[in-house]
């Protein structure tokens, strides 16, 4: 569907969501309310292993929220706690999913356009072009989707502190530099580069993958203790899968595995 708020293609055990409004790509409230759907199916199909987000078109990922709705949502959310919250789930959602998620940075990425990528597990910026950040400030307020959260938990206090405070956009390269994006590459690259990782992830063992992001998502609030028990558990949790005993034998046979066969 032309009109609707993102483009779905399914690759294998790869989605590809595409948010349809380009050029800018903004996150309409339909957009909002499809995603938080669309992300409670992708948790429970197990033929899809991972899951690229990008935005159509070559010039932006997305400016964000449509402010023009903003007025509108809030009266019929019933202020801005509902409105808030939603996001909260949705993005939350996405980083507890227990499959990998990666977000192409490219154009503008600002406000919510770069929040979602924040809850997403890896990010491939393009190498020219991309406008990075978390401009609030310039319309005297302060980020609302988990920016100021999750940022300085990527990047570090003192970067997070320079973008949001001084509303600053960063490059692609800059992006890299400082841990925001895994990878840099050309513009003309980008989505594909972003979908083959995908596959990659998706053919990695289904349960290891699981289990390690759940010990990887917010082991930064962890005490030592507390992530040693959290990699404990997801070890006894693979011990002897059918994945595990692939891996063996594809190591004494000398060949590749070939995981997600059960």
């Amino acid at each position: 569907m032309t009109n609707a708020p993102f483009l779905l293609d399914q690759q294998d055990a790869v989605v590809v969501i595409s948010i349809n409004d380009a050029p800018w790509n903004k996150m309409s409230v339909a957009f909002m309310d499809e995603l938080e759907i669309l992300v409670g199916r992708l948790a429970e199909d197990d033929s899809v292993r991972a899951v690229v987000i990008t935005g159509e078109g070559d010039k932006n990922f997305s400016v964000g929220m449509d402010l023009k709705e903003l007025p509108k949502v809030l009266k019929e959310r019933g202020g801005r706690d509902g409105f808030y919250d939603q996001r909260k789930r949705v993005l939350g959602a996405i980083e507890n999913m227990g499959k990998p998620w990666i977000a192409t940075l490219f154009g503008y990425c600002l406000g919510g356009g770069l929040e979602i990528p924040l809850a997403c597990h890896m990010r491939l910026a393009a190498e020219e072009g991309a406008q990075i950040g978390l401009p609030e400030m310039d319309l005297g307020a302060v980020p609302a989707w988990g920016g100021s959260a999750r940022l300085p938990r990527v990047v570090g206090r003192t970067h997070a502190i320079d973008m949001i405070l001084r509303g600053k956009k960063i490059s692609g390269p800059e992006a890299y530099r400082i841990g925001l994006a895994n990878e840099v590459w050309p513009l003309s690259e980008l989505k594909a580069q972003a979908i083959k990782l995908a596959h990659e992830l998706a053919a990695q063992p289904r349960l290891s993958v699981k289990t390690m992001l759940g010990c990887l998502v917010g082991c930064e609030s962890k005490t030592l203790e507390e992530a040693l028990a959290d990699e404990r558990a997801a070890s006894l949790m693979c011990a002897d899968s059918p994945d595990q005993q692939e891996g063996r034998r594809a190591f004494l046979e000398k060949r590749q595995p070939v995981f997600n066969q059960a």
